[in-house]
C-alpha cells in the first residue's frame, strides 16, 4: 500500500525554523522526483522545492530560495524540507509529492502538514 506521510509542521514565530519530513512507503523514493508544494488560504497550490530522482538537481521557488533546503535519504525512504528565516507569508499547508522519474502518471501525494508563522 502506497503512503506518503508528512510531519513536522507547527506554529513558529517569524524568523524561526522548522524541518518537515516526508515518509514514503509502498514505493522506493530513489526512482521518484520528490517535491514539496504548499497551499496558502485563498491561493493556488505552489511548487516550493524539488529534488530529482538522481539527486543531482534541486529547484526552488524564488520565494524560498536561500531560506529552504530540500534533501532526501534514499536509504530511509525519506525526504525533508529545512525551512529557515520563516515569514508569515510561508503560512500554508505543505504537501509532499512523489512523481516517477519516467512515468509522470505515477504520482503520489501526502495529506499535508500545517505550517503557521506568526508575526
Amino acid at each position: 500500500q502506497v503512503q506518503v506521510v508528512e510531519s513536522g509542521g507547527g506554529l513558529v514565530q517569524a524568523g524561526g525554523s522548522l524541518t518537515l519530513s516526508c515518509a514514503a512507503s509502498g514505493f522506493t523514493v530513489r526512482w521518484f522526483d520528490m517535491s514539496w508544494y504548499r497551499r496558502a488560504p485563498g491561493k493556488e497550490r505552489e511548487l516550493v522545492a524539488t529534488t530529482t530522482s538522481t539527486a543531482d538537481s534541486t529547484n526552488y521557488a524564488d520565494s524560498v530560495k536561500g531560506r529552504f533546503t530540500i534533501s532526501r535519504d534514499n536509504t530511509k525512504n525519506m525526504v525533508y524540507l529545512q525551512m529557515n528565516s520563516l515569514k508569515p507569508e510561508d503560512t500554508a499547508v505543505y504537501y509532499c509529492n512523489a512523481r516517477h522519474w519516467r512515468t509522470a502518471a505515477i504520482d503520489y501525494w501526502g495529506q499535508g502538514t500545517q505550517v503557521t508563522v506568526s508575526s
